[in-house]
This record gives C-alpha cells, structure tokens and sequence, in this order.
C-alpha cells in the first residue's frame, strides 16, 4: 500500500492525477445530463466525493497532528451544522436531504462532512497563496466558498441532494454558510500545519467548472 501510495505521489502519478480528475469531473458532468445514464451517476455522487477527498489528502504536504485536528473538526462541524440544520430550520433554512448524496445517519448523507472538509480545505489554501493577512484571507476564502454553494444550489435541487420548501432558496442559508466557512477557515489558518497542496486549486477549479456547466446547461433547456 505505501508503494502504491508512494507511486501516485511521484512526478509521474501526480500528472495522471492532474488528467484524471478534470476527466472524472467531465464525466460526471455528462453523465448527469444525459438523461439515460442519470441514475448511474447519481448513485456515483458520494464515491466521487471520497475519491476527490482521498486525492486531496493525498496530495497534503508534511503531515501533523494539527492537520488531523482540523480534518477532523470540518467534518465533525459540518456534519453537525447540516444536522441542526435539517432538524430544526434555524441554521439554514426549511429544507432535507433526498437519496442521491448516499448514506445517511439521523437523516443526513455521511458524505456532507467530506463535502464541507473539502471545500473548506481547497479554498484555504488557495486564499493562502495570497499575500493578505489571515484575517483577510479568512474573509474572502468563505466568500468564495459561498459563491460556489451559489452555484451548487440549482444543480443539487434538481439532482435531489437535498430539497428546499417551496423550492426557494433563503437568504439565510448563504449568510448561514458564510458564517460556517469563516469559523471553519479561521480554525484552518490558526492551527500550525502546512498549508500547500498542488492539487487543492485544480479541484476548486473543477467544482466551479463543474456546477457552473449544470446551470449553463439547465438555463439553455
């Protein structure tokens, strides 16, 4: 296994890496518009997420235990907040996850925690190539994770990852994930672990370029 693991982390590996995950984004992305291998790659969602997540971690340099701290609050806190938030309404908004994001405990796909560390984790260190200070960075990082939910919303009403009441989206729930993001990403450049990863841009890249595609293509129907 450390072969294996060692052989995708060398020169070669990561170039078939930076090929095949826009290729699986590619994939998804026409695999969910057309129509008769919708369902297929509906019930593929949750294991593109992990492979995403697994690649990404992959990819992290020199690991500590501050890096398995913060891992491990985001997925606790956003499987936790996704919680509060289908139970009571009061984070969110009105709303509840359907069967496409897979497995769920207490109503809630065990994947939304994944969903969240990987957000998290690529636009913080994307945000920290830049040159502010972390209280900026942490600023304007949620807000790119915010534009992205803007774009996910659309696509996961009509892929059934969750469902809104009335089918409307509530301002709170883009204030409520900006909140989240920040305290989230606050945690990321507090903690003292390195925080490079060569493959956290192109993923982020490919989330945009695949959500964005989506609604492209559901405003042209």
């Amino acid at each position: 296994m450390y072969s294996y693991l060692s052989q995708l982390r060398s020169p070669a590996g990561q170039r078939v890496i930076f090929i095949v995950l826009p290729l699986m984004h590619l994939a998804g992305f026409i695999g969910l518009q057309y129509p008769p291998t919708q369902a297929l790659f509906k019930a593929l969602v949750p294991f593109h997420l992990l492979s995403s997540l697994a690649l990404l971690l992959l990819f992290h340099t020199e690991w500590n235990k501050n890096m398995f701290i913060f891992c491990t609050v985001a997925y606790f806190v956003g499987f936790t907040i996704e919680a509060l938030g289908v139970h009571t309404g009061l984070i969110f908004g009105q709303y509840h996850y359907g069967a496409t994001l897979g497995w769920k405990f207490v109503e809630i796909p065990l994947v939304i925690g994944a969903n969240w560390l990987v957000l998290i984790y690529c636009a913080g260190v994307v945000a920290n190539t830049w040159s502010q200070a972390p209280l900026v960075k942490t600023l304007l990082a949620a807000t790119v994770v915010v534009v992205l939910d803007v774009l996910i919303e659309p696509v996961a009403i009509r892929l059934d990852f969750w469902q809104w009441t009335d089918n409307t989206v509530p301002l709170q729930n883009y204030l409520a994930w900006y909140m989240v993001a920040f305290g989230l990403l606050w945690l990321f450049y507090k903690l003292p672990f390195h925080k490079q990863n060569r493959l956290a841009g192109l993923l982020l890249i490919c989330q945009f370029a695949f959500f964005l595609s989506h609604n492209v293509a559901y405003f042209i129907e």
